[in-house]
């Protein structure tokens, strides 16, 4: 799953209400930052996201591809769990190179703008990049369950470098810091249950977050998977 044009995900935001600010020129500042973003062609969204099955029946812990996974939260109450999906997205390292230099010119409003705007942007591609997985699990007449990240209630920080490893992230440009951080900025990384007859699930990553009533990123259900962005 390589690199995909960034303008269907540009039409994606763009018709999205600015919201979530008091700051009445907010408006004003998100067209600039998308503009900005199609005139510096910022923009190189990319998205790796592997089906890899279970090393052997899941217990406490998901042995996957030989790494080890803390991640039991996954496991159903009935269906069968036989692989997980692990992947990253990215957004590519322009948007994080152009919010340096708009902070060192002292843009503020603008560097905010193009930083909500990029959220905007990775929560698109994260949707996309679950609507590939979906439609690839059904041709293999498997279900898509719930969905974790590293640092979320169900999988600790430090499992981000193996989700890293499982996905490939490193053949979409990105990296892992020291401190579990993705690098470029703008890249996420997740995990989700795959399996035979899974139910959709009750939780959402998003459930323990306070922003999460008036969040418009929330988790939604959404059809084979629930825990969604």
């Amino acid at each position: 799953m390589p690199t995909i044009p960034g303008a269907g995900l540009l039409r994606d935001i763009a018709k999205m209400p600015c919201s979530g600010t008091a700051f009445r020129h907010a408006e004003r500042f998100r067209r600039a930052a998308i503009d900005l973003i199609e005139r510096e062609g910022l923009l190189a969204p990319a998205y790796r996201v592997r089906i890899i099955p279970l090393d052997a029946p899941p217990d406490n812990v998901l042995g996957v591809g030989g790494e080890v996974l803390d991640a039991a939260r996954l496991i159903p109450d009935n269906g069968q769990l036989t692989a997980l999906a692990c992947g990253v997205c990215t957004l590519g390292p322009g948007i994080e190179r152009r919010l340096t230099t708009l902070v060192a010119e002292r843009r503020r409003s603008l560097a905010l703008a193009l930083d909500k705007v990029a959220n905007d942007l990775l929560f698109v591609l994260v949707r996309r990049a679950q609507d590939r997985l979906i439609a690839e699990a059904r041709t293999l007449q498997l279900t898509v369950a719930g969905e974790l990240r590293a640092g979320d209630p169900g999988l600790a920080l430090d499992a981000q470098s193996a989700v890293w490893r499982l996905s490939g992230g490193n053949s979409i440009g990105v990296t892992v810091t020291e401190g579990q951080a993705l690098r470029p900025l703008k890249s996420i990384s997740m995990v989700l249950g795959v399996g035979i007859d899974l139910p959709a699930v009750h939780w959402s990553r998003c459930d323990d977050c306070p922003s999460a009533p008036k969040c418009r990123m929330s988790a939604t259900p959404r059809e084979g998977l629930s825990g969604a962005p």
